[in-house]
């Protein structure tokens, strides 16, 4: 320092170089986020280190640091194994470095190893802070109480339009071979990066403002590491989900774990070719469940069409016995009343003979006139034989009202309510008796 106070730019940097060598001449554990990170030709990976306030998310420290290409060719393959990620922006690491200042960069950090355990378990420790704050504030379960309507079918679709998960489910979903339709409509939104939630949620209030439109909304990405999934643990995005009017399915494609936005939604799968066949598979069982009705159904009709056919049949044939027995016994009562007749009129018959026999005997031995007189009494009785034939009678129009078997000559012997049958010249007749009226003599 000189006489009025001054230091050259130099040996000041000289003097913060002896301190920091002084004060950190061994190797120190730095927690960070990774801000930036890039590697150049030489294979040299520069990072941009940051700690960031908790409560608001603002960076309160940020550091340059440097892989050297010889320690980074070692480094990167071990951590990548580890983690089963790539070294990226975004992540949270604990790396063992060595201060550097140089006197035209200023301060930068050499780091000289990574712990990997460190942050795979930053993002578990970070994941499972946000679940407790979603259950402690009521939101794990919220979506699921939402009621998923029986045969979902009008989807809004939130992805982005080239991810090969999106065209897996659109192809499992409406080229299913049971031939069931479905209506998707796409929101587009990033899927990957510190973007992600924003663009998630942008696209979820899209959703909202036709709501009535769908049914659910499916958020689908289709695989891929753990860091590029790590906008599913976003906090606000979850809130969003949680508290979404409709319900809300998930099918992220990871199939090692789930994350916090999987948890809070309504239904999630684990692939998007998995949540096309849960909604095949709702269709299917209801056609399964339809089709068990049916049948059911069908066999029951069956079951009561055979019932009602042997009933039926069983009735028919009781009253066609009843029937044959009737005729049977009106066609018995019909042939005693003829053969009765039959028998009286051949007995007139014998009887005029006989009486036809001693006129003509008598007429033998009379005058002619007494065989005119003779034979007119003969032809007056024929008349009177011919007017009692019963089937002379018939033939003039006549019939014969027959009750039980006999012959009915008198009204008194009918009631109302009797079956009589009446024998015609050229047939019969079965009749029921509604009144009887006795003429008064």
């Amino acid at each position: 320092m000189d006489n009025n106070g001054q230091i050259s730019l130099l040996l000041l940097q000289e003097l913060i170089k002896e301190s920091l060598e002084d004060n950190f001449d061994r190797q120190l554990w730095v927690r960070a986020e990774i801000w930036d990170l890039s590697v150049n030709a030489s294979g040299h990976c520069y990072l941009t280190l940051v700690e960031k306030d908790e409560a608001t998310s603002n960076i309160v420290a940020k550091v340059q640091a440097i892989i050297w290409a010889s320690s980074f060719r070692m480094l990167r393959p071990f951590f990548e194994t580890s983690t089963g990620e790539k070294l990226q922006a975004g992540m949270q690491v604990l790396l063992q470095v060595r201060v550097q200042y140089s006197l035209l960069y200023g301060l930068s950090l050499i780091v000289n190893n990574i712990d990997p355990s460190y942050t795979i378990g930053s993002t578990a420790l970070e994941r499972q802070k946000i679940l407790d704050r979603l259950e402690k504030e009521g939101m794990l379960d919220m979506n699921r109480t939402l009621p998923l309507p029986d045969l979902p079918r009008r989807f809004a679709v939130i992805s982005a339009e080239t991810a090969a998960g999106y065209g897996d489910f659109m192809n499992h979903l409406h080229g299913n071979g049971l031939g069931y339709k479905f209506s998707t409509e796409l929101f587009n939104a990033p899927m990957q990066g510190t973007d992600a939630p924003a663009g998630i949620i942008a696209a979820l209030d899209r959703v909202a403002q036709r709501a009535e439109d769908f049914d659910a909304v499916l958020i689908i990405r289709g695989g891929g590491s753990n860091f590029d999934l790590a906008c599913f643990d976003d906090y606000d995005l979850a809130v969003n989900i949680a508290q979404y009017p409709l319900p809300v399915l998930t099918a992220i494609g990871h199939e090692r774990d789930c994350h916090v936005a999987d948890l809070v939604a309504h239904t999630y799968l684990k692939t998007p070719t998995a949540l096309a066949d849960f909604f095949v598979d709702i269709f299917a069982a209801e056609e399964q469940q339809i089709d068990s009705l049916a049948t059911r159904m069908l066999m029951a009709l069956r079951s009561k069409r055979a019932d009602a056919i042997s009933t039926v049949d069983r009735l028919f044939s009781r009253a066609a016995g009843n029937v044959m027995m009737r005729i049977q016994h009106e066609k018995h009562g019909v042939e005693m009343l003829l053969s009765k007749a039959a028998s009286g009129i051949l007995t007139g018959l014998h009887t005029a003979k006989g009486s036809i026999d001693m006129l003509l005997v008598r007429a033998a031995n009379s005058a002619s006139g007494r065989l005119q007189a003779e034979n007119h009494k003969i032809q007056l009785l024929e008349l009177r034989i011919s007017a009692l034939n019963p089937i002379s009678i018939l033939e003039k129009g006549f019939a014969i009202p027959v009750k039980n078997g006999r012959k009915v000559s008198s009204a008194s012997d009918l009631a109302a309510g009797d079956s009589i049958t009446v024998v015609l010249k050229d047939g019969k007749a079965d009749c029921d008796v509604k009144a009887v009226n006795i003429s008064q003599v």
